[in-house]
């Protein structure tokens, strides 16, 4: 198995909104923010190579929005999916499969693309079967006020109208293995209903993809919590779970939305779960 970062295009988000009900004196001192208020945020996604499957994991905005929708996101730097599939050997039509943490504009959006002469939309990777499941599809198209401007329909229907979208069936507990895609998957319903977590084995190390179970590494205390969650006291008890387990098992988190801590790990501490090492991708993967 071979694992590479995928780096879909940075953005601006309000750091408030990304920390909720924190106080802005205690995200700043790892988020810092500029002069609007504004906070580095990442959208790098993974790709897995094993065997005969080549899987993307999330997708980032993509590039089919208005100007007027992008101007809200403040996007920085040059990266976009198919250079950095291409830096590692690889182009669109080599993806096998793209699983879908949730169904959020800015994990998905990528996955749909206009068509050639720009009347439609069409999945952007044609020969790729598209993971969601079938709790989170219900709440992404018939969605509550609160997540109605996430969930927009562009990113959506097309994947079912191509006859490329799957479904994974949430059994008992919160992580199930999945023997398809050949990692394991954590639910978590705080963030969003049925966000799913992917556990991936990989040199004798748990590598676990974040989403938006812990989108920085100023995050990790239980109470920082995003003002985006729809069930914030529900993410406080997923957080928790998670993260003890986390430090438990030496687990190598890969955070999507962290523009400068790719990969963290935790330990115990009388504080409860906290940072232990932060890696660059160079350091992690060489």
């Amino acid at each position: 198995m071979n694992i590479y970062p995928i780096e879909a295009g940075n953005f601006k988000l309000d750091g408030g909104a990304m920390f909720g009900v924190v106080p802005q004196s205690l995200w700043t001192r790892t988020n810092p923010a500029d002069a609007n208020n504004m906070i580095d945020i990442a959208a790098r996604c993974m790709l897995i190579e094993d065997g005969d499957k080549l899987i993307l994991v999330d997708t980032g905005m993509g590039n089919k929005q208005s100007d007027k929708f992008f101007g809200y996101y403040y996007q920085w730097g040059d990266h976009t999916i198919d250079r950095s599939l291409a830096s590692h050997g690889f182009n669109r039509d080599d993806i096998t499969d793209v699983f879908m943490t949730h169904l959020h504009f800015d994990h998905c959006g990528g996955s749909v693309q206009w068509n050639k002469n720009r009347t439609g939309y069409e999945p952007a990777f044609k020969n790729a079967r598209y993971w969601s499941n079938k709790e989170h599809w219900q709440w992404a198209t018939q969605p509550n006020r609160r997540e109605k401007a996430s969930f927009l329909s562009e990113n959506i229907l097309p994947l079912q109208e191509s006859g490329q979208l799957q479904f994974i069936t949430r059994e008992n507990g919160v992580y199930q293995d999945n023997n398809e895609l050949g990692f394991g998957i954590f639910f978590a319903d705080g963030h969003t209903e049925k966000q799913m977590i992917p556990h991936i084995s990989y040199k004798g190390k748990t590598i676990v993809f974040m989403a938006d179970l812990l989108p920085t590494a100023g995050h990790l205390p239980i109470p920082f919590v995003m003002g985006y969650d729809t069930r914030p006291l529900l993410t406080l008890d997923e957080k928790e779970l998670f993260l003890n387990t986390a430090a438990d098992n030496e687990y190598y988190l890969w955070l999507e939305h962290d523009a400068h801590n790719p990969i963290i790990t935790v330990k115990h501490t009388e504080k409860g779960v906290r940072l232990k090492e932060k890696f660059t991708l160079n350091e992690f993967f060489n």
